[in-house]
């Protein structure tokens, strides 16, 4: 078939199939590059909780038990400045030398970027021990690298519920953003 015998008439069909999606690829690949938000970001680390205040008394971590959390997430940024924030929580207890898992925890919060670095977490708190609350955390990178980041933060969960007074603990936290 020669080009002067060539039907564009009939082809016309044809050359929008294949070109409308071409062009909608490098259409849509481009707005992708200028919108960088929402932007998403795993995370992973351990909880190590310091001491707890409550009506009973003064409890620290280090006596005859310790607990542990490794805390998993998905961050969820809808701005530079405002997150969203799913955390994962389980806990494990050594005492007497047997180690379990002792609660679980279910975290959600909202992040505020409080620039330098630093980011406030406003967190939900829903225990498998029956304890609720609220969880204000101050994080802070650490180590900026190409792919990943480290941190450190420094939760202060307050908890009620479970016929139990009410406790404040000082916790600190250290983890790898992806």
């Amino acid at each position: 078939m020669s080009i002067t015998n060539f039907n564009f008439k009939k082809a016309r069909p044809l050359c929008v199939f294949f070109t409308l999606p071409i062009l909608l690829l490098f259409t849509s690949t481009h707005l992708l590059a200028q919108n960088t938000y929402p932007k998403m970001a795993g995370y992973v680390g351990i909880l190590h909780p310091i001491i707890t205040f409550d009506r009973g008394g003064t409890h620290a971590n280090f006596g005859s038990s310790y607990t542990i959390g490794v805390p998993t997430g998905i961050n969820i940024w809808k701005s530079a400045k405002v997150g969203f924030s799913v955390e994962m929580v389980p806990f494990v207890r050594t005492e007497n030398n047997i180690s379990r898992m002792n609660n679980f925890l279910f975290h959600p919060g909202v992040l505020v970027a409080l620039g330098k670095g630093y980011t406030f977490a406003g967190r939900a708190a829903f225990e498998t021990s029956g304890r609720f609350g609220f969880t204000p955390v101050l994080n802070k990178v650490i180590i900026h690298g190409k792919s990943i980041n480290y941190f450190a933060a420094v939760p202060l969960p307050v908890r009620f519920g479970n016929e139990r007074p009410t406790s404040l603990t000082a916790s600190f936290q250290f983890g790898v953003v992806f």
